[in-house]
């Protein structure tokens, strides 16, 4: 796990700058403390900062071949490095280290650009051939790690964050294009990013870059199964999932530091954490952060995990008063504006753990894995109910419209996600998908975003545009490809990716196993949620060993009460500073009426506004 950034000039016979190649790499120090190292050759710059995991003695880097034709930087891990290790030993490679990075050499020298597919891990990589001038960029299949790269000044440039591309010099101008996208998803999504000229490189695809050419490659991509043929025999699906997910977790504790495990209240980290107990040697470290909120507040769940397994268990508390600090932490790790605001609580718990360990598994993306969010329920709730006469269908709906307005507190936000579940039901799936993900009533992001109307990518058309390739008809398989190919790699991995390396804490996800997630998206809806039983494989297989409070629980996720902390008086004080941002494009008129409805009560609309702060935030950065 590293950071690494460099340069390619696309005159052959311009120089690279070594302090400057210096300068954007130690800029990500908090991604590798343990160690930085550089390379410059001719036109090529290669930077590289070490946290250092697996073969902490003689892994620095940048790595060469031993006839120095190859030359790489590599942020990740290989979990099944030393199986390669052995095949490539088999086929006449000798190895100086026992590293994973000397690993990825041997196999782009043995498999050429294929040896992507021979890899099982999280990683971003560039790497120099020498006799082939030519530099690769790559990514792994589902987004953990993060690469950006730009066009400028007749250069390639590329890094872990996008500070390092601008410690080169490209200009920090926004793309206020992608404004309405931000404001509806919570983040700006690969290839896209919020400063001009710069991109993402996409989950499983590289780039190559030769005599000034660029070519990207998809080499990797969510499989869609024919509908007919999905997997529909339930004891053969849970036991070869269970397989898979114990074998996934058995790679992802390969390591040579101490390590532990992220445990919440839910599911899917109780059992990681449960793998881990039964493979492991030694009581789990794991780490939890609860809130005062008790509404909101994990801790007793977790405990019982903890005591279940015999782990060593560490827990601590996120406070109203922490939200300036995390405001700060967002807006330098993401550098683009990013608004899932459970950032807030995974940055405490990361900075929590890095006390004890180096790096932590973690139970992120079992729910865009498994179909486990409620959403899947609406789907297969929307589909019934689309059936029922007009008359029948107007029941509940004036029902919940009553009681809407006479509930209060917790109960009248509840009515009020039921009947938006009614009221979407019968809306096309995108339009759903758009309702579903945005935090605010969509006539209050036009009108915020109305001065800039006229140059915005319409987040209507960036998901036509996304779910143009989905093949499936059925919106349960729709959801389920939203999900894995949006959700999961944009907003919940780059939370967990920041987050953690902003404390120089490792995480590794066992439920994003490309073999995992290959195998799920072609399982039979009904045998993924059986009714509306969320995650049956998970509940019939690992969940057995979990405390049955657990498996009774309401689904939570890692939510922050923003609806209290934004009726507390210094972070009211806070919006109103912000309010009066300059440069920003928006409207702000348009947000006072959000701000007074969630103070008084009458609405939840905490995480908006959140969003909001941070966009605001963003540019009021010198």
């Amino acid at each position: 796990m590293c950071g690494i950034s460099g340069f390619l000039h696309f005159a052959s016979d311009r120089p690279a700058d070594r302090q400057r190649l210096a300068a954007m790499t130690d800029v990500l120090a908090h991604r590798g403390p343990d160690g930085s190292g550089y390379h410059v050759s001719g036109n090529l710059a290669l930077g590289h900062r070490r946290l250092a995991i697996i073969d902490t003695e003689t892994g620095q880097q940048p790595m060469f071949s031993a006839d120095r034709r190859l030359a790489v930087v590599f942020n990740g891990e290989i979990y099944n490095y030393l199986e390669l290790h052995e095949e490539l030993a088999r086929l006449g490679h000798v190895f100086a280290t026992h590293s994973d990075t000397e690993v990825i050499l041997a196999a782009y020298r043995q498999w050429g650009l294929d040896c992507h597919c021979r890899f099982n891990g999280m990683w971003a990589f560039a790497l120099w051939d020498a006799i082939e001038h030519r530099l690769l960029l790559s990514r792994d299949r589902m987004g953990e790690k993060p690469l950006y790269y730009a066009i400028h000044d007749n250069t390639l440039i590329f890094s872990s964050e996008v500070k390092g591309i601008l410690h080169y010099g490209v200009p920090r101008v926004p793309d206020f294009s992608l404004t309405e996208i931000y404001l509806t998803l919570g983040f700006i999504p690969a290839p896209l990013c919020f400063f001009q000229g710069v991109s993402k490189l996409r989950p499983g695809h590289y780039l190559t870059v030769r005599d000034g050419r660029l070519s990207d490659v998809c080499y990797w991509d969510i499989p869609q199964t024919e509908e007919a043929a999905m997997l529909a025999d339930a004891p053969a699906v849970h036991e070869r999932f269970e397989w898979l997910l114990r074998d996934s977790v058995r790679l992802r504790m390969r390591a040579d530091v101490p390590f532990g495990a992220f445990l919440s209240g839910g599911l899917d980290s109780a059992s990681i954490v449960a793998l881990m107990a039964e493979t492991g040697s030694h009581p789990v470290e794991t780490f939890t952060m609860g809130f005062e909120e008790k509404g909101y507040d994990e801790r007793p769940l977790a405990e019982l995990v903890a005591r279940r397994f015999g782990t060593r268990h560490h827990a601590g508390v996120v406070a109203p008063d922490t939200l300036e600090d995390s405001l700060a932490a967002v807006l330098h790790h993401y550098d683009e504006p990013f608004g899932d605001s459970s950032a807030i609580p995974t940055g405490h718990v990361a900075a929590h753990a890095r006390r004890s360990v180096k790096m932590v598994l973690t139970g992120d993306g079992g729910d865009e894995v498994l179909s486990g969010y409620s959403a899947y329920q609406s789907e297969k709730f929307s589909q019934v109910y689309r059936q029922l006469p007009g008359w029948l269908r107007a029941l509940p709906e004036t029902t919940l419209a009553l009681a809407v307005r006479v509930a209060v507190g917790s109960p009248r936000f509840a009515l009020q996600r039921y009947r938006r579940i009614l009221q979407t039901a019968a809306l096309p799936f995108e339009d759903r998908i758009l309702l579903k993900a945005a935090c605010a009533p969509r006539p209050v992001v036009e009108r915020l975003t109305a001065p800039l109307a006229a140059q915005l990518y319409p987040v209507r058309q960036f998901i036509g545009d996304l779910m143009a390739p989905c093949r499936y008809r059925d919106s349960f398989y729709r959801m389920m490809y939203y999900n894995l190919k949006l959700t999961l790699p944009e907003d919940m991995l780059v939370k967990v990716d920041r987050m953690t390396m902003r404390h120089s804490l490792e995480a590794r996800v066992p439920f994003v196993d490309h073999r995992l997630v290959e195998f799920m998206s072609g399982v039979h809806k009904e045998v993924k949620m059986p009714g509306l039983k969320r995650k049956s494989a998970l509940r019939s297989t690992v969940a057995k060993r979990l405390p049955a409070e657990l498996l009774r629980a309401r689904k939570r996720g890692f939510v922050v009460p923003l609806r209290v902390w934004f009726r507390d008086g210094r972070n009211l004080t806070a919006c109103a500073t912000l309010r009066h941002r300059s440069g920003c494009g928006l409207d702000l008129a348009s947000l006072d009426g959000l701000v007074a409805a969630n103070a008084a009560g009458q609405a939840d609309y905490g995480n908006f506004i959140w969003m909001v702060l941070v966009y605001l935030a963003w540019f009021g950065q010198s």
